[in-house]
């Protein structure tokens, strides 16, 4: 069974930054696409980045290139999402996914995911 375990969410002032960290089990890390997620209040839930198996290839939404970093440590089977110069808007629960292949933009791709770290930043 696939598991995936978020940690690294909480409460930061606008400005600041947090790094989310997601550990994945029962898979072969080296094989499997990985990707954040969010949904804030309200809205749907929407594609943050993304990178490869290897971890060769990332991709980001427009609203956070520049900002945020996805990493990956296939040692570790750990991905990261480093979040830095956090806005209001950024507020969600953000969700670690994961998919056998490629990596992908679109949420509809992704076979698992976890339960979701919330981040919520304050003006």
């Amino acid at each position: 069974q696939v598991q995936l375990d978020e940690s690294g969410g909480g409460l930061v002032q606008a400005g600041g930054s947090l790094r989310l960290s997601c550990v994945i089990s029962g898979r072969t890390f080296s094989t499997t696409a990985m990707g954040w997620l969010r949904q804030a209040p309200g809205k749907g839930r929407e594609f943050v980045a993304s990178i490869s198996r290897s971890g060769g290839d990332t991709a980001y939404a427009d609203s956070v290139k520049g900002r945020f970093a996805i990493s990956r440590d296939n040692a570790k089977n750990t991905v990261y999402l480093q979040m830095n110069n956090l806005n209001v808007e950024d507020t969600a629960v953000y969700y670690c996914v994961a998919k056998r292949g490629t990596s992908s933009t679109r949420a509809i791709d992704y076979e698992y995911w976890g339960q979701g770290t919330q981040v919520s930043v304050s003006a």
